[in-house]
């Protein structure tokens, strides 16, 4: 298992670890290392939620498209 794999939090969760992030950022309190840290990791933290919402969108999209039941197995042959 790669350390990606191990440590990809849910949407949800994500969303709440960035919430607590921006919480600890806005108050000033930590130091310039912590900081720095912190933002990286909020960094990568929205850049998960926002592939999350992408794919979510992809699939409602493909679910709505024409009326039509769409196959959203990738590996399903065409």
């Amino acid at each position: 298992m790669t350390k990606d794999t191990a440590q990809t939090p849910d949407f949800e969760s994500a969303l709440a670890e960035l919430e607590d992030l921006v919480e600890q950022l806005e108050s000033g309190e930590l130091p310039l290392e912590e900081s720095l840290k912190a933002f990286e990791k909020g960094i990568a933290l929205t850049r998960h939620c926002q592939n999350a919402l992408k794919a979510a969108e992809l699939k409602v999209k493909a679910l709505t498209e024409n009326d039509e039941l769409v196959d959203l197995d990738p590996e399903a042959p065409a």
